[in-house]
């Protein structure tokens, strides 16, 4: 396996994820989840969205990756209110 050493993808999961033929949504958004856990802390969330996005999403508009990344952005502009147990315990 070649890994592309991005800065926005250190361990090249996004990367391969579009080198896989056939690959599903469903799979681009765990190998999402896994790219965004391995991200440290302080790490910008958009920005690396938005090189990744730069760098993949326009040579294959129509992957699954690049919709998973399309959404993964919008979801980190609109960060909201947060539902369950967490959101109630911060209005106590």
């Amino acid at each position: 396996m070649t890994r592309d050493r991005f800065w926005a993808d250190p361990r090249g999961l996004i990367h391969e994820a579009y080198r896989i033929e056939g690959i599903t949504e469903a799979d681009c958004r765990s190998i999402f989840l896994d790219w965004a856990l391995g991200l440290s802390g302080e790490a910008d969330t958009r920005a690396h969205i938005a090189a990744l996005l730069e760098r993949h999403g326009a040579a294959a508009p129509d992957h699954p990756m690049t919709q998973v990344l399309r959404a993964g952005l919008d979801r980190a502009v609109h960060s909201g209110r947060r539902g369950g147990r967490a959101g109630r315990a911060r209005r106590q």
